[in-house]
């Protein structure tokens, strides 16, 4: 058995049952030319690309092109593919290798961080091939990381973010504290709608751009007030700025203005997580309420909020934390 050209109006299709008996397929589908000879061409090549799948395996005909639809078809998250999907097209998964992937990533992505390369182009290329191993369709790949300098995240205050606040217009001063308040990142506030706000029940639904998911922030009263003080502009997000290079202006300008530090509007949301573990709530919790992918991920990038050698004085009972002093003074109370 084999394929079969047919003329469907001006285009030529093809169709037709091939392989062995064992693992007899139908295929079908347009060739998208209305020129026979280009036709036949194509039919062939599906063809021999099917019969080398049978012979050799389905990893001998597995382009990353292919191996990215399975993985989006599957519901997996796609952030940062598709530059990536342009770039390997109908480059065989078999030829790609370590080294092939880290040249992607250089060449897409040279004026980034190691960190960000790993984050753009390594991470979602090892997925979408590794996703495809899981199926036997392919080989899994490891691919070596570029080196990522760990920077101190310098974290934003409550007294900060006021002071910005008052020499702030009433959007920008709202959405400071709304990243401080909620752990938010500067692009999911951005794309906050007021549909998506309930100042009656304290809450903001964000949706997470960076692992593709959603979770339901509370809004203290504090944050609610603010809300509730600022105009809705027409159809525009509740922070009216359309892109962070619009803020940006603004935001310089404001803390010129407030003669505070020069921080970025990520700062809020690393003052967030600095100031939940400097409270006492656990690693888990704090990467459950910010929407960071993993507890490690909250350790590494905020352990050194709590670097105080002198805290191993709790364990002599002559210093205590404030989350420890005020659980003995409660104790005491009801004693």
């Amino acid at each position: 058995m084999s394929l079969k050209l047919y003329r469907r109006g001006e285009i030529w299709h093809y169709r037709g049952t091939i392989g062995p008996a064992e693992k007899r397929c139908r295929l079908g589908g347009s060739c998208k030319t209305g020129d026979r000879d280009q036709a036949a061409r194509q039919v062939a090549e599906i063809e021999a690309r099917y019969w080398k799948g049978c012979f050799d395996g389905p990893g001998s005909i597995l382009t990353f092109a292919q191996a990215a639809a399975l993985f989006e078809a599957a519901g997996k998250p796609t952030t940062f593919l598709e530059p990536i999907k342009d770039y390997f097209k109908e480059t065989l998964v078999k030829d790609i290798t370590s080294g092939t992937v880290r040249t992607m990533a250089i060449e897409l992505y040279g004026h980034c961080s190691g960190a960000s390369r790993n984050r753009l182009a390594i991470t979602p290329t090892q997925s979408v091939i590794n996703f495809n191993a899981e199926s036997d369709r392919c080989s899994p790949i490891r691919v070596k990381r570029f080196k990522a300098e760990t920077k101190v995240k310098v974290p934003a205050t409550l007294q900060w973010v006021k002071a910005f606040a008052v020499e702030a217009p009433a959007h920008l001063g709202a959405y400071a504290l709304f990243m401080f308040l909620t752990g938010c990142r500067p692009s999911e506030a951005l794309n906050v709608r007021w549909e998506d706000i309930s100042l009656n029940g304290c809450t903001a639904l964000i949706r997470e751009t960076k692992v593709s998911t959603e979770r339901t922030a509370h809004l203290p009263t504090s944050l609610v007030t603010a809300l509730a003080n600022i105009p809705r502009v027409n159809d525009r997000p509740v922070f009216i700025y359309r892109t962070y290079d619009d803020m940006m202006q603004l935001w310089n300008a404001t803390i010129e203005r407030a003669k505070i530090p020069r921080l970025t509007p990520h700062c809020c949301r690393h003052g967030f997580a600095t100031e939940l573990l400097r409270a006492g709530v656990d690693v888990v919790t704090v990467a459950w309420l910010g929407g960071w992918s993993s507890p490690a991920q909250v350790f590494k990038t905020y352990g050194h909020a709590l670097k105080d050698r002198t805290l191993t004085d709790v364990l002599t009972g002559t210093k205590l934390t404030q989350p420890i002093l005020a659980a003995v003074e409660s104790l005491e109370k009801t004693a």
